[in-house]
């Protein structure tokens, strides 16, 4: 698909970050957007930056709830006034649920939910739809956690992980499945490294918990219980002061990614264009991938992440934690 003039394209998690930057700039080459996000109000703002020169809907959905995603793809079909679509991005996701043991089984399932079952129905909906065109193309992103179930040492990260190694090994199967029975639909899967986006604040408010600042005492004592795990010397931290380190973090992840959200988005789109159904994102994804397939059975050790940022990847980690600023 080498041209996104006239083109209708479908886009989950479109209230900011990538899916935001994708409908932009799929608006800005000419193509119609169906644009779904659980936060209204990211939505609305999203639809109003890709301008009036493309047909652009927005329906609020959690992707996690199969009857919201039906109702989507309805709405999507009846303000299009068409039978079909042609590009479908997956994109919709969140953290949260890290430890399989330690975290609530429904904060576990509600991001395992969103994270696979909604790269799931929306693929059960749409597909069918890119079918019915002349030609489409299902983007499910994935992670760099599709390829390698870690933040580094000392830091579970059990949900988001195993929902994304689902995507991944969905959409590769994929590939072969849809070359026997839609061969005029492709399939390609992403897989982004360290991409600046709202991932943190936006997961806090899904897992229903409070912004830094509303933090209650249970949530303070949590986050300080999960940072004295990672070695972060949080004891003597009063409450303002905890608070004021969250947000810093929360700021610092979205701040200091080596890839913008845009450029991630430019990424993806190119790699559409050109017809690869394997797309990384991001030279710290390059790297990680590399050293991953080179020595799979020393991928959660220590020297494994020491020996990425010695080459200058993740640098926004100490041992596998985020830093602090």
């Amino acid at each position: 698909m080498k041209d996104f003039a006239g083109k209708l394209a479908v886009v989950t998690g479109a209230g900011s970050g990538i899916g935001r930057e994708l409908a932009r700039q799929l608006a800005g080459a000419g193509c119609h957007l169906a644009l779904c996000d659980v936060s209204a109000g990211g939505l609305a703002e999203t639809k109003r930056l890709c301008g009036s020169q493309v047909r652009v809907s927005a329906t609020p959905c959690d992707v996690s709830v199969e009857a919201q995603v039906l109702a989507f793809r309805d709405a999507t079909l009846a303000e299009h006034r068409t039978d079909h679509v042609h590009l479908l991005f997956n994109n919709a996701g969140i953290g949260g649920g890290g430890s399989f043991i330690a975290d609530p089984r429904a904060e576990w399932e509600k991001t395992f939910g969103v994270c696979w079952f909604g790269v799931y129905y929306c693929s059960r909906a749409f597909l069918p739809l890119l079918i019915a065109s002349d030609e489409g193309c299902l983007v499910n992103v994935s992670s760099v956690n599709g390829f390698w179930a870690s933040l580094g040492p000392g830091v579970p990260h059990t949900a988001y992980s195993a929902a994304k190694f689902a995507v991944k090994g969905f959409s590769e199967a994929l590939v072969n499945d849809l070359r026997v029975n839609a061969p005029h639909v492709k399939v390609a899967v992403v897989m982004p490294g360290h991409i600046g986006t709202s991932i943190l604040a936006n997961t806090n408010k899904v897992l229903g918990k409070h912004a830094p600042a509303e933090m209650t005492p249970a949530e303070l004592a949590a986050v300080r219980r999960r940072l004295q795990a990672r070695g972060l010397p949080v004891d003597a931290l009063g409450d303002e002061p905890l608070r004021a380190l969250v947000q810093r973090m929360q700021a610092a992840f979205a701040e200091n990614a080596p890839t913008s959200a845009a450029q991630a988005a430019a990424i993806i789109l190119e790699g559409v264009r050109n017809d690869r159904w394997r797309i990384l994102v991001g030279a710290d994804a390059d790297a990680l991938d590399a050293r991953v397939r080179a020595a799979p059975e020393s991928a959660y050790e220590p020297e494994f992440m020491q020996a990425l940022q010695a080459a200058g990847h993740f640098a926004g980690f100490v041992a596998g934690r985020p830093r602090e600023s």
